[in-house]
């Protein structure tokens, strides 16, 4: 066997390899003993066909498997060796003449291959950050939120604004009729209607005014679509069925319990200050994904690289199986192009800190993902081992595309700490409300 790398320019070689036989006939001639013990054809006992036989019939298509495996094999020992630097994997080039597997004894086989060149880390630019400030407002709206989640519904007999009124909705000139769920506080115009009424009251009023005008109130209210009721207007009547009303939730030790596990709170104060602090953590959370954000931008915008371009755009076609076409390819290309320059920041921020992930750290972390979920602070002893079996199998599922998500975002969380602590961050103070209210596209 003779595998060679010819390189036709700074970022494209071709692969060619040469195959004799005594490189593939030891392995086709294991096959076909094989199958000779498990072939079952009529006239012969099981175990005992031919080995003669057994290639007269398979022959062809053992050598073409046999082959394949073979060259998968050497090809990918080769760049291991060799610490070939590709994009993707080596593109099969056509055949320059068709190959004759009944006759032939030696196989060339070529390949197109895309390499990648080493990068320079551009790490002495700064980025931007947010040290964020919790206000009084952030942490009011928190009580007010939480309050409502964990509250009682009940049904009085009159509504109040905050309220929510179920009951059937009918077009006074037209055929729309509905059960339906209108809360009190979408109302825009006319809102004194909907409060103070009891089961039975009907309600007229003119759809498109009460709403403000808002489709997507509209489709809300009515359950149509935003295109129908774009052209949804006039008079309706609502009779009212029942009024829902939710009972914001007592500051007692069942909250406490809820929120954050058994007697792991027991007082007002306490409770205070762990909601202040889940809020920072969440709000910190929320900075470093935003940081994150600006040190991939940074350093993809600023890392200068010579690309295969075409191969990189066969490539592409081809790992998706034609179902992209040259022109969807040329229209995404540059974030193509930003996904594989950040792909190979990530390589080399990896290699040169020798960062790694265990399989512990991939089940805690589905572990923790999974409490978080079911809204559970920790695993109940008696769970343990029905959770342990749970995030085993999700991990498994798919052939192992579960637990090679969570093994690649977990490299990448460990990637981004260490461009953190290597780059310059410029820390700007916020408020919660103000970073709330920012636009980050």
């Amino acid at each position: 066997m003779n595998i060679t790398l010819n390189q036709t320019d700074s970022t494209n070689a071709q692969l060619k390899v040469v195959l004799e036989e005594a490189d593939y006939a030891p392995k086709v001639d294991q096959q076909v003993k094989e199958y000779s013990k498990k072939a079952q054809i009529k006239g012969f006992r099981p175990g005992k066909v031919p080995a003669g036989l057994v290639k007269k019939m398979y022959g062809k298509s053992i050598l073409v498997e046999q082959i394949n495996k073979l060259l998968q094999e050497e090809i990918s020992k080769y760049i291991k060796d060799n610490d070939v630097k590709l994009l993707g994997e080596p593109l099969p080039e056509p055949s320059q003449e068709q190959i004759d597997w009944d006759n032939q004894k030696e196989f060339e086989f070529n390949y197109a291959v895309g390499l990648l060149p080493e990068i320079n880390l551009p790490l002495d630019k700064s980025v931007e950050g947010y040290a964020i400030e919790v206000d009084q407002k952030t942490i009011d709206e928190a009580y007010e939120n939480l309050k409502r989640q964990f509250g009682k519904t009940v049904n009085p007999e009159t509504s109040e604004e905050g309220d929510f009124i179920s009951g059937e909705l009918k077009q006074v000139d037209g055929e729309f009729q509905s059960k339906t769920l209108i809360p009190t506080n979408r109302v825009v115009e006319s809102k004194e209607k909907f409060v103070g009424v009891k089961e039975g009251d009907v309600i007229k009023f003119d759809i498109r005014k009460t709403f403000g005008d808002d489709n997507a109130a509209l489709a809300h209210v009515t359950g149509l679509g935003k295109d129908v009721v774009a052209d949804l207007n006039g008079e309706f009547e609502f009779t009212v069925d029942k009024i829902n009303r939710t009972e914001a939730a007592e500051l007692n030790q069942e909250l406490f319990d809820k929120l954050f596990g058994k007697d792991e709170v027991k007082s007002e104060e306490e409770f205070d200050a762990k909601i202040r602090e889940t809020i920072k953590e969440n709000y910190d959370r929320e900075a470093d994904n935003l940081l994150y954000r600006n040190i991939i931008d940074t350093l993809v915008d600023n890392v200068n690289v010579e690309l295969p371009t075409e191969f990189f755009k066969r490539w592409i076609q081809v790992t998706n199986e034609g179902k992209l076409t040259a022109e969807q390819i040329e229209e995404n290309f540059d974030k193509y192009v930003r996904e594989l320059k950040w792909s190979m920041i990530k390589n080399k921020v990896v290699e040169e800190n020798e960062l790694k992930v265990s399989n512990e750290e991939v089940v805690k972390s589905t572990k923790e993902k999974m409490l978080a979920q079911f809204n559970m602070p920790e695993i109940p002893e008696e769970l343990a081992e029905s959770m342990n079996n749970y995030a085993n199998q999700y991990l498994q599922q798919d052939n192992g595309r579960n637990y090679i998500n969570e093994y690649e975002q977990l490299l990448a969380e460990k990637v981004l700490a260490k461009l953190k602590e290597q780059m310059t961050v410029v820390e700007k103070t916020v408020t919660a409300e103000d970073f709330k209210n920012m636009s980050f596209e």
